[in-house]
């Protein structure tokens, strides 16, 4: 078991480096909306964000993934346990609609005002695409070993592959869904709908 101060000190600086990746994020973003995305450097984000470059790829692989807000894809391990044991309902169609959720939120990062923010640059930097994308893939394969591990406790109907499918499917139709709805609430919110809408396809 982890001593309370040591926990306290993972906690301390969970939130200095989640406050430091907002703060690339928020610089990166507002200087692209302002110049358009050439005419920004890392050295500018960095120093925006006051940080030095070397600082900035302790965080973001490239400029393209700090405005898109893509750091390191991290579930928490209380959801990765509990998803790969079985939980936490018992029910895989209640169980996805929680890791969807908690995918939204770590793909997310920054909140909503950055998730709009990047929709915008999106639209304005379509070439962007090609790279959001990519990383989507890139970590793709933690997801079909969470459901590999699943599949071990409590079997799936299909492989874990077509599962993960299905959960970026959903993800992305949530995504979708929210921005075409005018942005309002939490993008998470539209998850259980989505599911609703792919369950009446798949028995109609």
């Amino acid at each position: 078991m982890t001593p309370p101060s040591a926990a306290g000190d993972l906690g301390l600086r969970e939130r200095k480096k989640r406050a430091r990746t907002d703060a690339i994020v928020d610089a990166a973003q507002r200087l692209v909306l302002e110049r358009g995305f050439d005419a920004v450097t890392v050295e500018e984000i960095a120093e925006a964000a006051q940080i030095s470059p070397r600082t900035f790829f302790n965080y973001f692989e490239s400029k393209d993934d700090a405005v898109l807000g893509q750091g390191a894809f991290e579930l928490s391990a209380e959801v990765r346990e509990s998803f790969a044991a079985g939980g936490p309902h018992g029910r895989l169609v209640a169980d996805v609609e929680v890791l969807v959720r908690s995918l939204l939120h770590a793909f997310s990062g920054p909140g909503q005002h950055a998730a709009e923010r990047m929709l915008e640059i999106l639209q304005l930097e379509p070439r962007l695409l090609t790279r959001h994308f990519a990383w989507f893939e890139r970590h793709k394969s933690q997801v079909v070993a969470l459901f590999e591990r699943r599949h071990q406790a409590a079997p799936l109907p299909a492989d874990p592959e077509v599962c993960t499918f299905v959960v970026f499917g959903v993800a992305r139709a949530a995504m979708d869904e929210w921005d075409r709805t005018g942005r309002h609430g939490d993008v998470g919110d539209h998850v259980a709908r989505v599911i609703d809408q792919l369950a009446a396809i798949l028995t109609a």
